[in-house]
């Protein structure tokens, strides 16, 4: 016994201490000899004998119990001290993130019109219909508020669903001139590969006296911010129609992708609309008694340059968290 106690106490891991329990314990170990050896005996000195091997026996089964729970929690110490991680440790290893590429492409784009001069107005979020709709020629019945799937609340509230209201409330709130920009949050009722339920845009819109504003201005001050955003590039206005302006245009920019030879993204035209514009419309000026005046107006989406810029075609690629998307930023 005393040999074998001696073993034990010398044992520092549990791959020995496991074979010593089977040299000791296991089905042809040595108690289980000694056990055999019962039948030689006979009366007292077979009880004796018995009563000394279950003696043994519960002595070491305690002894290497004990045993083995110290080495076990050394060993998870000594394996949690390996795996364990310092959270304050500095590495320039860490990938380091630019910012998202959405409010990357936002503060680009609002980084050209501050330096031209435009102020940042901001605005609610949920907006009622007259500042929504009505201000800007969007009566009740106009056919063009089917081109906007509207959240509604109740009491004619609603999620805005274009930043043109900030351009409403700003011309209520200030005098002339007036020349802003409205990045921000809108809201539609739509889901796929080019739409999200919630996405931005960045509206701008300058008011003055009718000598000072017309139409060249707002085609010179686009056709200098595309070529800031997207480099050498051809630019196009075509006629179009918005209720809040007139006379309206599309801007188109020649396709980024195939430099204006033709592929799948434009369609085979070689042009990618980028944006909307035009005059403000005098109804616009009227609702918000407005006399004299001139002024035009532009808005964009951010998601829609983002993906022109990045090469991304996807939209909802910016909103899920794809770690192949994102490690690219």
């Amino acid at each position: 016994m005393q040999e074998v106690l001696q073993r034990l106490e010398k044992i520092d891991n549990l791959e020995d201490l496991e074979s010593l329990r089977i040299e000791i314990l296991g089905k042809k170990g040595i108690l289980a000899q000694q056990f055999i050896k019962l039948k030689d005996f006979q009366g007292e000195a077979k009880k004796i004998f018995a009563q000394e091997l279950n003696t043994y026996k519960e002595e070491f089964e305690t002894l290497l119990m004990e045993k083995k729970a110290t080495l076990s929690q050394a060993q998870m110490h000594a394996k949690l001290a390996q795996e364990s991680l310092d959270a304050s440790l500095f590495t320039t290893l860490r990938p380091k993130s630019e910012g998202h590429p959405i409010m990357q492409t936002m503060d680009r784009i609002i980084e050209f019109f501050v330096n031209m001069d435009f102020s940042i107005q901001d605005g609610p979020l949920i907006e009622d219909d007259f500042h929504n709709f009505e201000a800007l020629n969007l009566p009740a019945y106009h056919p063009a508020r089917d081109m906007q799937d509207t959240f509604y609340f109740k009491d004619s509230m609603l999620l805005r669903t274009h930043t043109s209201p900030v351009q409403v409330r700003t011309m209520e709130n200030s005098s002339l001139p007036i020349r802003m920009i409205a990045p921000g949050s809108v809201f539609r009722r739509d889901y796929d590969l080019t739409h999200s339920p919630m996405f931005h845009q960045v509206e701008g819109l300058v008011v003055d006296s009718k000598d000072k504003v017309n139409f060249a201005n707002l085609k010179y001050i686009l056709e200098d911010f595309l070529h800031y955003m997207f480099g050498d590039v051809r630019i196009r206005f075509r006629s179009s129609f918005f209720p809040f302006t007139e006379p309206s245009a599309e801007v188109d920019i020649s396709c980024v992708f195939c430099k204006g030879e033709g592929c799948r993204v434009c369609s085979h035209t070689g042009w990618l609309e980028v944006l909307g514009c035009g005059i403000v419309n005098q109804k616009v000026f009227d609702n918000l008694s407005y006399e004299d005046v001139s002024g035009y107006a532009f808005g964009l989406g951010v998601e829609r340059f983002a993906m022109l810029i990045h090469r991304i075609n996807d939209l909802r690629s910016f909103f899920e968290t794809d770690l192949r998307v994102l490690e690219q930023f």
